[in-house]
C-alpha cells in the first residue's frame, strides 16, 4: 500500500468511491453524488491548506483522507475537520488505520492540535472506527439530517494530537 497526495488524476477515483456513500447509505448527508470535477474542485480547495491522501494499493485507490477548517473563524486555525471514505469492499484491510495515521502526521506537523469528525448516529461502523483511532464523542445532533424519508443524527468526535 501507498499512501500519497491526491492528485487531478484521482478525481475519478474519489468520486467512484464517494458514489456509493452519497447513492447507498446515509453516512453522506449529500443527496446527489458529485462528479468528477466537482471532486477535483473540492480536492483543490481542500488540499491548498491541508492534506488530501489516498491510500493505492496495486495501481488502484481504495480510499481517501483530507481535512479542512473546523470553521472559518481564525480562532480555530488549530482545529481541523477530518473525513475518511473507503471503497467499500476495502474495509477491514487497515487502509483507514494507515491513512488516518499519515494525515494525523502531517496535520501534528502543521501545528493542528484539535481534530473533529462527524459521524452518522448510530454509526454503521464509523463510530467505532473513530474510537478506536482515539476520538471520543463530545456531541450529538438528533434528527439534524433527513435522507431516505428518515431522519438521522450525528456525533460530533474529539480528538487532540
Amino acid at each position: 500500500m501507498i499512501i500519497r497526495e491526491a492528485t487531478e488524476e484521482d478525481a475519478a477515483s474519489l468520486a467512484a468511491i464517494y458514489k456509493y456513500y452519497v447513492e447507498e447509505t446515509a453516512i453522506s448527508f449529500e443527496l446527489t453524488a458529485p462528479d468528477k470535477d466537482e471532486m477535483e474542485r473540492r480536492r483543490k480547495e481542500y488540499s491548498s491548506s491541508y492534506p488530501y491522501l489516498v491510500a493505492e494499493e496495486n495501481g488502484r485507490v481504495v480510499g481517501y483522507t483530507y481535512a479542512h477548517p473546523f470553521s472559518a473563524r481564525a480562532a480555530y486555525s488549530r482545529s481541523a475537520e477530518i473525513t475518511i471514505y473507503l471503497d467499500r469492499d476495502s474495509k477491514g484491510k487497515g487502509y483507514g488505520k494507515a491513512l488516518y495515521a499519515e494525515i494525523e502526521k502531517r496535520l501534528r506537523k502543521s501545528n493542528v492540535k484539535n481534530l473533529y469528525a462527524i459521524a452518522m448516529y448510530p454509526g454503521l461502523g464509523s463510530i467505532e472506527f473513530h474510537e478506536k483511532m482515539g476520538y471520543r464523542i463530545v456531541g450529538k445532533l438528533t434528527d439534524c439530517g433527513e435522507k431516505f424519508g428518515k431522519l438521522w443524527s450525528v456525533v460530533y468526535m474529539e480528538k487532540m494530537i
